[in-house]
């Protein structure tokens, strides 16, 4: 079977940066919905036609991917606005800022503590790999046709290469990245 919209495909993969650079390695199999919300434009349109066995590589560019570096989507806070156990790294959903954190923040973006001081907070709104153009070497490891689930939710629930962030405020199915 080819690839086409609504069929699911089962992919491993290496990502790295244009310096070489692994970023992330996917060795056992994960399926995606292809034409539904699991991954970028630009993979889908790379696979399209493939089949089981095909190895394809690209290299996205930010723009279609996650998005140049935007910094109006860092936010200094107030550190005791946050509990004590707070660690660098950790993620917090915008809807879920405490009371007191800026009023421009954003809260449909997913925010990672970048730095924690005595008195300040560092949240950075911005997807980890954003501003980064990306390679990545795909290995088709099978394709099926999706199931009307699969279609009907628009996903097979594993979209690593988008970031969704619940809130009733905005319309259904709102992307962050």
């Amino acid at each position: 079977m080819e690839i086409n919209n609504a069929c699911v495909v089962a992919l491993t993969w290496t990502l790295k940066d244009t310096l070489g650079e692994t970023l992330d390695t996917l060795d056992e199999p994960v399926d995606f919905l292809v034409g539904g919300k699991d991954l970028l434009p630009k993979i889908e349109e790379a696979l399209q036609g493939h089949a089981k066995g095909a190895k394809v590589d690209l290299q996205i560019e930010p723009e279609d991917a996650f998005g140049d570096f935007n910094d109006q989507l860092l936010f200094l806070e107030p550190r005791d606005l946050f509990p004590k156990d707070l660690e660098e790294g950790m993620t917090i959903e915008g809807t879920a800022l405490p009371e007191g954190t800026h009023p421009d923040a954003p809260r449909n973006v997913l925010y990672t503590v970048t730095e924690i001081y005595p008195e300040h907070v560092v949240l950075d709104g911005n997807h980890p790999l954003s501003g980064i153009a990306i390679r990545l070497h795909l290995t088709v490891e099978g394709v099926r046709e999706a199931t009307e689930e699969e279609i009907g939710r628009g996903s097979c629930g594993t979209g690593f290469f988008r970031i969704e962030v619940a809130d009733t405020d905005l319309p259904e199915g709102r992307t962050l990245h």
